[in-house]
């Protein structure tokens, strides 16, 4: 029986074992563990209960993962997605006054048009048109992005508005923990020590337990919280011609978060083929797809690949295993879900930070010395984190990348798919800076 799982798994050729994935798993769960709680209190806002929502939460990411290990056998962690979350309280329902249950129902119809895309390939398509060195850009540009989320979670950088951000507070006790935090995973790391990641999550979470840093303070929780919005979304009202726009931003921020993470991860891990195309990617779109559909159905936002993924890639995660023992850990946290709140965002900064760094690695992949490689990169990796949007960056990427080559007479060389999505890309910018 292991024998046959190794084998499906391709434990041999990717030069991994059940050790190596499990800590993967576990290391990718802890870094992303916060959207347990952070989603609830997003999504509390448009008036659906906050433990219903947990407990969606939970039981979105474990199908999620579930089902991205099992069918496509990569390392990718699911989860309901942030950005899309504060998107549909903040501009459906909050300031359209859509009902929450019809903007759930908006959710399903994207999900459904995901599968419909990828079953007719359209997404696969999209995927295979994107420029090579975007593909390198989207990974540097996503380092830096959660780089800087790991920074700000740490209180290292905070807002200021002079200067937009500044330097925190180091001696406060919390950013002191994660400092701590950074240096004792970066010397395990530099140690080589096997699940350095997961090590220095631990170690951190436990300090600032000592320390009276750390205060765990559950909130009353109940499985059977979860009736508050499972099947309560109203896909007959999100049918409305007046909700297609609202469909479209779930669909197209979706599709270039996910391409995006995917991309990242896939060059971290050498997921990539000789061709520069990655195996099984009709897989990885279908669990994506039928993520956000039976997200929509528990109740919660759109559900998206994590670019935490990366730490368990770091860890050594190769393979779909990875990915089905963080959707294990999921699903054990829908029945102890206050449980995971022990672990403090100090905690996992300093290995978003180190993650991040790693990932700059890719920018050497970009020909620096060609405007029309050079240009459209660097938008790219600087968009992501300044917009605090994958989709932003990629999308800068693919104008940028368009125009340019139009302008050099080398319009006959890009593809008519990037055409339309350079077209969708600057419609949607447009769209988001009028008055």
């Amino acid at each position: 029986m292991r024998t046959t799982l190794e084998r499906y798994f391709e434990f041999a050729r990717l030069g991994t074992n059940w050790r190596t994935e499990i800590l993967a798993g576990f290391t990718t769960f802890v870094t992303m563990a916060y959207i347990i709680f952070v989603n609830p209190s997003i999504l509390s806002e448009t008036g659906m209960p906050f433990a219903a929502v947990t407990a969606a939460t939970c039981l979105s990411a474990a199908v999620g993962c579930l089902l991205m290990g099992i069918i496509a056998r990569y390392p990718i962690a699911l989860a309901p997605g942030m950005g899309l979350n504060a998107y549909f309280t903040f501009a459906v329902v909050k300031g359209m006054g859509v009902p929450w249950t019809t903007a759930l129902g908006a959710v399903l119809i994207s999900g459904l048009l995901f599968l419909i895309l990828t079953a007719v390939g359209i997404r696969q398509m999209i995927m295979e048109a994107i420029p090579r060195e975007l593909y390198a850009a989207v990974a540097v540009g996503i380092g830096l992005f959660i780089a800087f989320v790991g920074f700000s979670n740490a209180g290292i950088v905070v807002p200021n508005p002079a200067t937009l951000v500044s330097l925190g507070n180091l001696r406060a006790p919390a950013t002191l923990l994660a400092l701590f935090g950074l240096f004792l995973t970066g010397a395990l790391t530099i140690w080589r020590v096997r699940g350095a990641m997961l090590l220095g999550v631990a170690g951190t979470a436990l300090a600032g337990m000592v320390t009276g840093v750390v205060k765990w303070s559950p909130q009353p929780y109940s499985v059977a919280a979860i009736s508050g919005t499972f099947l309560k979304l109203d896909v007959l009202a999100a049918s409305k011609i007046g909700l297609v726009e609202i469909v479209f931003v779930f669909l197209f921020v979706d599709l270039f978060d996910n391409i995006g993470t995917l991309v990242a991860v896939g060059k971290r891990a050498g997921l990539f083929d000789g061709d520069g195309k990655i195996p099984r990617l009709n897989g990885i779109l279908t669990a994506d797809a039928l993520a956000t559909t039976a997200g929509s159905m528990f109740g919660t936002s759109t559900v998206v690949s994590y670019i935490e993924s990366a730490a368990g890639v770091v860890a050594g995660g190769r393979t779909g295993v990875a990915a089905i023992v963080t959707g294990l850990l999921f699903l054990a946290a829908f029945f102890v879900a206050p449980a995971a709140g022990v672990i403090p965002v100090q905690a996992t900064a300093p290995a978003l930070i180190l993650v991040g760094a790693l990932m700059l690695g890719h920018a050497a992949e970009i020909e620096w010395s060609d405007p029309l490689q050079s240009i459209p990169a660097f938008l790219t990796m600087t968009a992501i984190p300044l917009t605090f949007s994958i989709a932003n960056g990629l999308a800068f990427g693919f104008v940028s990348s368009t125009v340019l080559k139009v302008l050099a007479g080398k319009w006959r060389s890009i593809h008519w798919l990037v055409y339309l999505l350079a077209a969708l890309c600057a419609a949607r910018f447009f769209y988001l800076g009028k008055a």
